[in-house]
């Protein structure tokens, strides 16, 4: 985790663009901890994926969609239960229907509070969109999948399982061969390893590229990855090919009997190498770390 933010972590919604028809995503203009959230229409309601941080980023959210809406049923996801995804839930309480996974749900409950404190210490900026943070539960809880008619079009909604988080979630939207990953796929930056060990310890490399290549075979049009520019299925196997090299280079090292500093040392060298333009290099040592505790005994 990155020890201090220095930019606020501020969604602007005047940046929000349509990509398909009825379907525009407010960009996260590669600002940290921002990411990109959608807004997708139907005849008859319309879904929001993801919050962004807090009430005041939620309550600009909310209020775009319910424009956008025009009268409309509101719907909110969230692909994750990690801060900047699901911690404005509150503001859509009363005015939208929040649905998600049960392992989703469960992750908010166990470890949301554990989340709150420590993102609160990641700097001013991010306590600041974090004063005020309630709590709440989901409205509606499913177990591995759900279909939301929004009125002439279906949205699916799936429990990936294990992987970046244990409650990750993908949205697509199948007439516009959209998909909504999350945290499982970012652009232009490492992926995010959460292994905070002994508090959190569910994220799973060896899960993560099992189920990009599940994500992969589905071949959707429109990548909209948790944080960094949209693109095309191209993302989803650059973050695949990444997590395998990590993988399979942690585990040569691994078995080389050398300490966990030392294959963190030498593979976030020659990552960087392979990547030098990614952000996030941080998250290169967490993911060894989760990696070694993985090598197969």
């Amino acid at each position: 985790m990155t020890e201090y933010v220095q930019t606020d972590p501020v969604v602007r919604v005047s940046g929000a663009r349509e990509i398909a028809r009825d379907l525009v995503v407010i960009p996260n203009r590669s600002v940290e901890l921002v990411p990109n959230i959608g807004v997708i229409g139907g005849t008859e309601a319309v879904l929001v994926v993801d919050t962004g941080m807090g009430p005041g980023n939620a309550d600009q959210v909310l209020a775009f969609a319910t424009e956008y809406a025009k009268g409309r049923r509101l719907f909110l996801t969230t692909t994750h239960f990690h801060p900047e995804h699901a911690f404005g839930a509150q503001s859509f309480t009363g005015a939208a229907t929040w649905l998600v996974n049960r392992s989703q749900a469960d992750d908010l409950e166990s470890k949301g509070l554990g989340y709150l404190e420590m993102f609160r210490g990641l700097g001013a900026p991010v306590a600041r969109q974090l004063e005020g943070v309630e709590l709440v539960a989901p409205d509606l809880v499913y177990g591995e999948s759900h279909t939301l008619d929004l009125g002439g079009r279906t949205v699916h909604l799936r429990a990936t399982g294990r992987a970046h988080s244990k409650g990750d979630q993908v949205v697509t939207v199948p007439d516009a061969g959209v998909m909504f990953t999350g945290d499982l796929v970012e652009a232009g930056q490492f992926a995010i390893f959460p292994w905070f060990p002994p508090h959190d310890t569910d994220v799973s490399g060896i899960r993560w590229i099992s189920v990009l290549d599940k994500l992969i075979g589905e071949q959707p049009r429109t990548v909209v990855p948790g944080h960094g520019d949209l693109g095309g299925p191209n993302l989803l196997t650059d973050v695949h090919d990444y997590l395998r090299l990590l993988r399979d280079e942690t585990w040569i090292r691994r078995d080389s009997a050398m300490s966990e500093d030392t294959i963190a040392e030498e593979v976030r060298a020659l990552m960087i190498e392979r990547h030098p333009d990614w952000a996030g290099q941080e998250w290169i040592r967490t993911g060894v770390g989760c990696l070694c505790a993985e090598h197969p005994a």
